[in-house]
């Protein structure tokens, strides 16, 4: 009986001391590499593949260091209750903070919700206004949900080439969304003569 306690207190030890190097290994995000998972929205799955080792970490950064990436993070953590207890309006208020230093994820982010009522009532005249912020900035995804609403007679037709010329000068190698995107030109342009789509394509706008 002793021995058989003597093994299970050393595999105890063992384990205990694997998983203390396991919390050692894991290190906090540089600003470069969150920003990399962001963009490819794998920043939720990393905090879960890391077994949320770096909650008190990132919650600092989001609050004191208010670095908008990790206001993003947070922010998110925090409205799908990610590691963390679920809270959507403290969220949202990360994800706006992250937005106000213009991250553009956060800003094509909450033109998305705003557009599709997630976490709040849909605002199309908001959602208009964080997705030109992040069109500007180059966020694709910004851009093509931007000119699907146009395309539907939302915002003013006076913004209608800066946005074609946006997505008609847009780099994509995935073979969908440049159909996509094809789609999306042709609708828009049926909203503009073909004087000012001709302009918007050589960036005259």
């Amino acid at each position: 009986m002793r021995f058989l306690l003597l093994i299970l207190t050393l595999l105890c030890f063992i384990s205990h001391a694997s998983y203390g190097q396991k919390l050692e290994a894991v290190q906090i995000y540089t600003d470069n590499q969150l920003l990399g998972l962001i963009k490819e929205n794998k920043h939720l799955g990393q905090v879960v593949l890391d077994e949320c080792q770096l909650v008190q970490d990132i919650e600092a950064r989001a609050t004191k260091s208010e670095y908008p990436s990790y206001q993003f993070l947070w922010g998110d953590m925090l409205a799908y209750g990610v590691c963390v207890k679920k809270d959507v309006p403290l969220g949202l208020h990360f994800m706006k903070n992250a937005a106000d230093q213009a991250l553009p994820e956060a800003l094509e982010q909450l033109g998305r919700y705003y557009h599709t009522g997630k976490f709040m009532q849909v605002d199309v005249e908001k959602a208009i206004f964080y997705l030109r912020e992040a069109a500007a900035v180059n966020n694709l995804k910004a851009q093509m949900r931007l000119a699907d609403i146009y395309a539907q007679g939302y915002g003013s037709p006076l913004d209608y080439p800066e946005l074609y010329a946006q997505l008609h000068h847009s780099v994509t190698d995935d073979k969908k969304i440049h159909q996509q995107i094809t789609k999306i030109l042709s609708a828009l342009a049926d909203k503009m003569p073909e004087h000012v789509v001709n302009s918007a394509k050589e960036g005259k706008f």
